[in-house]
């Protein structure tokens, strides 16, 4: 059974989730040949404030 773990900023509307958990599903399912209904997608959101790159939070 998959699991892929896909961390995301915060702000993507229930809509982008769903497609993005759809699509993401698809490709899994596609690319290692399992059944779409054993694979699991979480999608885990991050503040800005919890996020940096080069050293400097996205909020700042």
């Amino acid at each position: 059974m998959p699991y892929v773990t896909v961390k995301l900023l915060e702000g993507r509307s229930d809509e982008q989730k769903k497609a993005l958990a759809e699509k993401v599903t698809a490709a899994v399912s596609e690319t290692v040949d399992a059944p779409p209904e054993k694979i699991v997608v979480f999608i885990e959101e991050m503040k800005k404030e919890d996020y940096a790159v080069g050293g400097k939070r996205l909020a700042d």
